[in-house]
């Protein structure tokens, strides 16, 4: 799937850098259903990015500092749930590299200037250890009609992310709702 903006072109650009394609509810609901392409990690999931998190969030836990304990445990160091993405996110510069394509909730054609995170859930199917390197892939599973909320008028979108190891086998799926809107007035619905 491409990050390109609608037919017609129309985007709201973003300081980010990523243009939010501006569209209408028809045909953001035609996307559901739709897949990105597998995105690979570039970097395995490594011990002293682990620790360095760990540190920053002070936790404590044995099986992100104790390799013996890990390993008797899970089988190796496991990175901590929140780390979940980082292990195949691609950065956002490299030498002679274009920029990632963005999130699919940032792809789907839909009134609104603005984005914000709502809620997300993860499910774990195995601990994520030490040298796995992981893909991952977005759908999007639903667009609400449009709904009026104190911040302004929009539709929520709803995407999974399913992350796997290089032989496909699923670790994760992460389910992410998004809130697309434009700044109203503030007044409750």
């Amino acid at each position: 799937m491409s990050g390109d903006a609608p037919a017609a072109g129309r985007a709201v650009e973003q300081e980010s850098g990523f243009d939010l394609p501006i569209g209408t509810y028809d045909e953001a609901r035609a996307m559901i259903g739709t897949r990105t392409e597998v995105e690979f990690a570039t970097h395995d999931v490594a011990w002293p990015l682990i620790k360095y998190f760990c540190a920053m969030v002070q936790d404590g836990n044995a099986s992100h500092w104790d390799e013996e304990y890990a390993r008797e445990q899970w089988g190796a160091v496991v990175s901590p749930p929140a780390l979940l993405m980082t292990w195949a996110m691609a950065p956002d510069w490299r030498p002679g590299n274009p920029r990632p394509r963005p999130l699919l909730a940032g792809q789907v054609p839909l009134p609104g200037t603005t984005v914000v995170s709502v809620g997300c859930d993860a499910e774990f199917f195995r601990p994520i250890r030490v040298g796995d390197r992981l893909n991952v892939e977005e759908e999007l599973v639903d667009v609400s009609e449009l709904k009026r909320t104190r911040l302004g008028e929009g539709h929520f979108l709803t995407t999974a992310a399913t992350y796997r190891l290089g032989d496909g086998t699923p670790v994760a799926r992460y389910s992410h709702l998004l809130f697309r809107f434009t700044p109203g007035d503030g007044e409750a619905p």
